[in-house]
């Protein structure tokens, strides 16, 4: 007996080479489909795949790919109207593509995220900070990687921004305008989650004016040991990125799960910081594309792709089986 192969759509090169090494270990049968160039049919009932992994990510604009952003999100409405398994499926990546509908979400489950109004019009980043401490971040709806967050540290600046026309709302022109909270000792922290259960998590202390908090594109350890590189996506030492494993307390943990299972998010990392004036935490981002940390096994002791492989074959063991 055999199975149909999974599905990993991606579009990112470099990303996802862990899990398909680990896939090819297993024997496991998998197609990769190119979310940059992609097609569906409507008409269809059925797909030649037992399980289809989503791995697209919002920034994919970032490396010329915005025409995916969308269709990514058509199909897999498609994919769970004909019923195909999808691990990150249609509102899990919903989730992705609204940094708005994720704080909707925080909202409704009574947790804490920083001070923030949403705005479609660069004439209202003013009004919308109305009642904020400066700095304030204007950061773009679909983001990723950083990308579309900008800082201003004072209103005059953001006034200038304003008056110059270069307040940048990004794809969908929606943006929110968020109170920049001092991290206390200069890092968040992201837990990443597998089947809306802890997996791990890590302090990441990002270099000076980047936003840009990949765990896949870490540098080096806190205490300085270098990263193995082999696996990663960019020449992440040139960031200056640092990363430690982290506790998280365990309520921090329970809140952790019930975002990532509200959220329906089968494999994500949930970014939480601390802030220095009132020493609360605050969640400020919900992320249902998962770049595990370089070097795992270095920085936390095992290797997640592993775990998150044993998941997709536990989620395969119910497909219906081809006859060899």
């Amino acid at each position: 007996m055999s199975r149909l192969p999974i599905a990993i759509y991606h579009e990112h090169p470099d990303w996802f080479r862990p899990l398909f090494t680990e896939l090819e270990r297993r024997g496991i049968s998998f197609e990769r489909l190119d979310a940059a160039a992609h097609l569906f049919d409507p008409s269809e009932t059925e797909a030649p795949w037992s399980l289809v992994f989503n791995r697209a990510s919002p920034s994919a604009y970032l490396r010329g790919h915005a025409q995916a952003t969308f269709h990514t999100l058509h199909w897999l409405r498609h994919l769970d109207r004909i019923g195909v398994p999808v691990v990150n499926g249609a509102e899990a990546y919903a989730f992705e593509l609204s940094k708005a509908t994720q704080l909707d979400l925080l909202r409704g489950l009574g947790l804490p995220f920083p001070k923030a109004r949403v705005i479609n019009h660069q004439s209202r980043a003013l009004d919308a900070t109305a009642g904020f401490r400066f700095p304030v971040l204007v950061k773009a709806n679909i983001g990723g990687s950083g990308a579309g967050i900008v800082r201003y540290d004072t209103r005059e600046a953001l006034a200038d921004a304003v008056a110059a026309g270069t307040v940048d709302l990004g794809v969908d022109s929606t943006a929110l305008v968020q109170e920049a909270a001092p991290l206390r000792d200069g890092h968040i922290t992201r837990v990443e989650t597998l089947g809306g259960h802890y997996l791990y998590a890590i302090n990441v202390h990002p270099p000076t004016d980047s936003f840009d908090l990949c765990p896949a594109d870490a540098c080096q350890t806190t205490n300085g040991v270098e990263l193995v590189r082999g696996a990663c996506a960019v020449d992440a030492p040139k960031t200056g990125m640092r990363v430690e494993a982290a506790q998280p307390p365990a309520d921090i943990i329970a809140q952790v799960e019930r975002i990532s299972r509200a959220a329906n998010i089968d494999v994500g990392g949930i970014e939480y910081l601390i802030d220095d004036r009132d020493g609360q935490h605050y969640f400020y981002d919900i992320n249902a594309l998962s770049n595990f940390v370089a070097d795992a096994p270095n920085v936390i002791g095992f290797d997640p792709f592993v775990k998150l492989v044993d998941y997709l074959e536990a989620r395969i063991e119910g497909a219906p089986a081809l006859v060899s």
